[in-house]
């Protein structure tokens, strides 16, 4: 028995001595369970309403202060007509609007007054939730103010519900452009990072370097064989998006295909930092699937829009080129949006692809020498 229990010793020392284990056993649960518990939440907060609708109407005013008493709900626009949604959209200005019938407060005793609400249906999920809301937002108003009239209760009014962009509620539309992302990500990153840790391996990279080629030159002319093999993924993956999956391609196919390229070369810069990190195939296949999936599915807003995590995530989240480029997919394919709104999100993507590619290609030559 003495001998059980010094073996059982022996491995408590073993795990206490080995810091990546202690890592994995000990720390890495608390970091999820607070991941998971702040991030993944499918309320949104604080959704940006605009409201079309003269101010001057009593019931109209009622109504919208009971919007702005709720807290997922934040009135941030008035506006004076409804051909003004659209550019609040595209501006990304606003989450919804809501419409109000001419001469509202005096239909309201007859059933004749009504409204409209108006989601971006680029995101259908995130529209969904906000739309459904202000839809019972406006459904108790409407009922008061029925009461408040006529002096009893009668059948609330019920808002009519329109998703831009989607009319048909497609929830392909939501999340295709994310697979997109998460697939060209992960693509990238391992073919990149496994090819040379594969010759960091058998020791051919090292040859390489020591040959008449600049290094700057041999790690590009790894690079642009898979920049090209991802341009042909790329192609795939939209021809299937459209032509099976139904999304529209909205806007200009040149801007995608520019969106995606940047992309790409922030993709391939991160699998190459990650074979400098790695000794082995086995470890960046572990890094690249793990390392990279977890945060790309939570915080990209392929399933749980980044706008109801807590502030620190969302700057976290904010650091995840697969972000901006899932933004980027949504305004061009769905909303068909031109290069002047998308040119935050395009910079900062650029930004991001020249910091990352500038990083590893200087980390890489300094752990081989």
């Amino acid at each position: 028995m003495k001998e059980f229990w010094a073996s059982v010793k022996k491995e408590f020392l073993h795990i206490f001595r080995d810091r990546r284990t202690i890592l994995i056993v000990m720390i890495m649960p608390v970091i999820q369970i607070i991941l998971f518990g702040f991030a993944v939440s499918t309320e949104v907060n604080n959704a940006r309403v605009a409201v079309c609708g003269d101010m001057s109407d009593p019931q109209i005013r009622r109504a919208v202060e009971r919007m702005d008493e709720n807290r997922y709900i934040e009135i941030t626009e008035m506006i004076s007509v409804p051909g003004e949604i659209d550019g609040l959209f595209r501006r990304n200005e606003a989450d919804a609007a809501v419409c109000f019938s001419r001469d509202f407060g005096s239909r309201i005793p007859d059933g004749r007054a009504s409204v409209r609400i108006i989601g971006d249906g680029s995101d259908p999920n995130t529209a969904r939730m906000i739309t459904s809301y202000i839809s019972g937002v406006l459904q108790d108003a409407a009922a008061d103010m029925e009461i408040s009239i006529s002096g009893e209760r009668q059948a609330s009014m019920t808002p009519v519900v329109q998703l831009m962009y989607n009319p048909a509620m497609k929830s392909s539309y939501n999340f295709v452009p994310g697979v997109m992302g998460l697939i060209l990500m992960l693509i990238c990153s391992m073919m990149t990072a496994v090819s040379i840790v594969r010759e960091k391996e058998t020791g051919t990279l090292e040859l390489l370097l020591v040959s008449p080629v600049r290094p700057l030159w041999v790690i590009l002319s790894k690079l642009i064989p898979y920049l090209l093999l991802s341009a042909f993924n790329f192609t795939t993956i939209l021809l299937l998006a459209h032509y099976v999956m139904e999304v529209p391609v909205n806007g200009s196919l040149a801007l995608l295909s520019l969106a995606a390229a940047l992309f790409v070369i922030a993709s391939l810069a991160i699998g190459l930092l990650v074979s400098v990190i790695s000794s082995s195939q086995r470890t960046a296949m572990l890094i690249c699937g793990m390392g990279l999936t977890m945060p790309t599915m939570i915080f990209s807003g392929i399933i749980f829009p980044c706008e109801s995590m807590p502030l620190v995530l969302q700057w976290f989240s904010d650091i995840i080129p697969a972000k901006w480029f899932i933004i980027l997919v949504k305004k061009i394919m769905i909303q068909g949006d031109g290069f002047g709104p998308v040119m935050k999100e395009m910079g900062i993507l650029a930004g991001m692809a020249a910091l990352l590619l500038a990083a590893s290609i200087k980390s890489f030559r300094t752990r081989l020498q």
